[in-house]
């Protein structure tokens, strides 16, 4: 499922086609994705402006000049691809087809804005959604009540993750997978988070010490920060909305190594001003039922 990075990374692609235009057109191709369209979806879509477009854990939302917002979540498979032509694809942006190719047999949901371009919503599995929910209501529905802070915020900080891990007997690796402790976060990036902050997955996240928590912290934002500067990480499914690849899945220091030699230094006190290498290697345990990488010899 995307994370957080590359649900960043489509956001961003679609943003100068979509926020402050008009949508022109709109059509759902099928009756339903993961769940059915809300009533009257594509009749509630035409005419009106998009006001702002913002990411709320792995969610996009387009804010509506009707006062509702337009909820997106690719789930396993979904794509999200802007179509426009020459001149426009040029004023738009880079993340733009330059030819309209024509709408294919998974594209269940296109939009078309007065750019003018078309988005399409690609989703062959169809565990995607999308919602219309009133904007003033959005944080008490559902979908949101329960999402815990958004780890890039400003409010995301040190004092925040002691109180949030205080007295867990979960598996550090599973309180930072739980949505309501932190948003938008998954198995990638956990595990390069952990490995960069030094701490072994199967601690139990109460027993954190306050050292450690600041050296979590900080490694959580800049892997968050490094993997959508790179477009997100594009291992199955993920592809930027011109239909290229991310790039982080090159940059991973442990996940999907499993076996082969650690990237980290000897050991903690040799971080600063030391190059030799650590003699671990990548393992993979399984938690929860997925997948976990580290590096038992410098995560403690």
């Amino acid at each position: 499922m995307p994370e957080l990075p590359e649900v960043e990374t489509v956001k961003r692609g679609i943003a100068p086609a979509l926020e402050g235009r008009t949508i022109t057109h709109a059509e759902t191709r099928r009756g339903d994705l993961r769940r059915p369209f809300p009533r009257d979806f594509a009749a509630r879509l035409k005419g009106r402006k998009v006001i702002g477009l913002r990411r709320r854990a792995k969610y996009i939302l387009a804010d509506l000049d009707s006062g509702e917002t337009l909820v997106i979540h690719l789930g396993m498979s979904g794509r999200m691809t802007v179509q426009a032509d020459g001149k426009a694809a040029r004023k738009i942006g880079t993340y733009v087809h330059e030819t309209s190719d024509g709408v294919g047999k998974h594209d269940h949901v296109v939009i078309e804005t007065d750019a003018p371009a078309r988005i399409l919503f690609n989703d062959h599995r169809r565990f995607g959604l999308m919602d219309l929910v009133e904007t003033s209501a959005l944080e008490d529905d559902k979908l949101f009540r329960d999402i815990g802070i958004e780890p890039l915020s400003p409010g995301f900080n040190v004092k925040h993750m002691t109180v949030a891990l205080d007295g867990k007997k979960t598996p550090i690796k599973s309180a930072l997978l739980d949505q309501r402790v932190v948003a938008g976060l998954g198995n990638i990036y956990v595990a390069e988070a952990l490995f960069r902050g030094h701490i072994s997955p199967k601690r139990l996240a109460g027993t954190l010490k306050p050292a450690e928590i600041v050296a979590l912290v900080p490694a959580i934002k800049k892997v968050l920060q490094d993997a959508i500067k790179a477009g997100g990480s594009s291992l199955r499914d993920h592809a930027r909305p011109d239909g290229e690849l991310g790039e982080f899945q090159h940059h991973f220091l442990v996940y999907g190594r499993e076996g082969e030699p650690c990237k980290g230094p000897a050991s903690n006190s040799e971080a600063v001003g030391h190059k030799k290498a650590c003699p671990g290697s990548v393992k993979r345990i399984v938690q929860a039922g997925r997948s976990t990488f580290y590096c038992p010899k410098c995560q403690k």
